[in-house]
């Protein structure tokens, strides 16, 4: 009824959240009036948060600062109270036992601060050295959280923070960071070099007892292309892949070892199981294959790789093994592409992926290949799904090569849509969007983009679908 909820009791009678808040307040002895907040003001909080540490008086300041941004109807927003998980690493990577200044003894080593005020500062007491904080703990309010970290800092969260959601941000966090830091490196050709504590923190992720191999795996997988393309102001695909992929062989030599004994240590012995603890293992060993395949002149890592697709008992291990192969532009990869497709022609959904494999490649002939498909027994502009294995993986999956300089992927992808716009102008006009973001491009791709969308507008025939996508895009 309006914006207010209803719940109903055991005996029909209506009750409004206001009722319901109260009676959780007078049972639990807590007041949740600010907390209503949550329901009442839209937007996102953001927490800004500022540290400081006195080695004299061994105290540990937290400062919390949050505001909300104005929203239609509401300019001005009075402060949420958002519970915020708090933890103090020292510098063995344990949590340190907390006391807020003012209390008798130590508590738990994670505390819930309540921060209710526009501006709040909580103080820890006996804290021996200046700790690294793990703030918003397993994401404990749904708001944007500021908080600088030195590079170190980031490491050592990475390798140590106990809390999983803390541990995946800052490793995304620095990965991101460095990757960026190397395109910029990459651009101004200078020679690239990742940092020792960086590589050690992702060490000591792998080797780590006690975790999950399926949060392993998360943590250790670097942020793809298209995330980091939009932290740049003006997208450079090809400095972009070529910083990841140099951090990727990076972490492939220096932790070759480490990548090679977890491959062996996960192999499934006995039946295959779908349950979630084997497919972390997989998820992990064929990571962990996915890096050392980076290794290009290993010989005992491509037989290990053309092995698993050869002889694995499921499709997940028998596509990694492919995907890590179509990179490679050499025979025995050819070999065994065609191979897997002579064994599975006969099933459409992994045909797709077999196409998909090939769209996402990173080879440099790519753009050939898939004009190639585009003819093959396997494809057919009829099919949306063939269109989406091939030609939309391509444009949007595999920025590196649907944005080669001389705009040829461009070209050839806007031939397609054209084609397809007379078959399936829904399944075109979702094609069409692999151009929505063609301003962020230097000139010469912003050129050719502009030119293909241009090309597809002029068309006497096309579609309301497609003509919609086109013109929005060149408004």
């Amino acid at each position: 009824r309006g914006t207010d909820l209803y719940f109903q009791r055991h005996d029909g009678q209506a009750v409004t959240t206001e009722d319901f808040v109260r009676a959780i307040e007078e049972a639990n002895g807590v007041r949740l009036q600010q907390f209503r907040h949550w329901y009442s003001q839209a937007g996102t909080p953001r927490i800004r948060v500022e540290r400081r540490y006195d080695p004299a008086a061994r105290t540990y300041a937290l400062m919390l600062e949050q505001d909300c941004p104005a929203t239609p109807g509401q300019a001005q927003k009075e402060p949420f109270h958002i519970p915020v998980a708090v933890a103090l690493l020292g510098a063995d990577g344990q949590p340190l036992p907390l006391r807020l200044y003012g209390e008798s003894e130590n508590a738990a080593k994670e505390r819930v601060l309540q921060f209710c005020e526009a501006q709040e500062s909580f103080v820890f007491q006996d804290v021996p050295a200046e700790p690294v904080p793990s703030v918003l703990r397993g994401f404990s309010a749904p708001v944007r959280l500021e908080l600088e970290y030195s590079d170190a800092e980031l490491a050592f969260l990475l390798a140590n923070d106990n809390d999983p959601f803390n541990r995946w941000e800052a490793g995304q966090r620095l990965a991101r960071r460095l990757i960026l830091q190397l395109v910029a490196a990459w651009q101004a050709g200078s020679e690239l070099e990742a940092p020792t504590d960086f590589v050690e923190a992702l060490a000591a992720v792998l080797g780590a007892t006690g975790l999950e191999p399926a949060f392993q795996a998360l943590v250790l997988t670097l942020p793809n292309e298209t995330y980091l393309a939009e932290f740049m102001p003006v997208v450079d695909p090809d400095a972009l892949h070529a910083a990841r992929q140099y951090l990727r062989r990076h972490l492939a030599e220096r932790l070759r070892a480490n990548w090679l004994a977890h491959y062996r240590a996960l192999r499934q012995t006995g039946a295959y199981r779908p349950d979630a603890e084997a497919v972390g293992r997989r998820c992990l060993r064929n990571l962990c294959l996915s890096y050392l395949m980076e290794l290009e002149g290993d010989q005992e890592v491509l037989e290990l790789c053309l092995d698993q697709s050869r002889k694995g008992d499921n499709m997940t291990d028998v596509l990694a093994a492919l995907t890590a192969l179509a990179q490679r532009s050499d025979a025995r990869a050819d070999e065994a592409l065609d191979a897997f497709y002579a064994r599975w022609q006969g099933d459409p959904l992994v045909v797709d992926k077999w196409l998909a494999v090939q769209a996402t490649s990173r080879r440099p002939d790519t753009l050939e290949r898939v004009q190639a498909l585009t003819q093959h027994p396997a494809f057919t502009l009829k099919n949306p799904n063939k269109v989406y294995a091939l030609l939309r993986s391509f444009s949007q999956a595999n920025p590196v090569r649907f944005h080669q300089p001389d705009g040829a992927g461009y070209r050839f992808v806007g031939e397609q849509i054209a084609r397809l716009d007379r078959l399936n102008p829904q399944v075109a006009a979702r094609l069409a969007g692999a151009f929505n973001d063609w301003r962020r491009y230097d000139e010469d791709r912003r050129s050719e983009m502009r030119r293909a969308l241009e090309r597809l507008q002029n068309l006497s025939a096309l579609s309301r679908d497609v003509r919609e996508i086109v013109s929005k895009a060149l408004e």
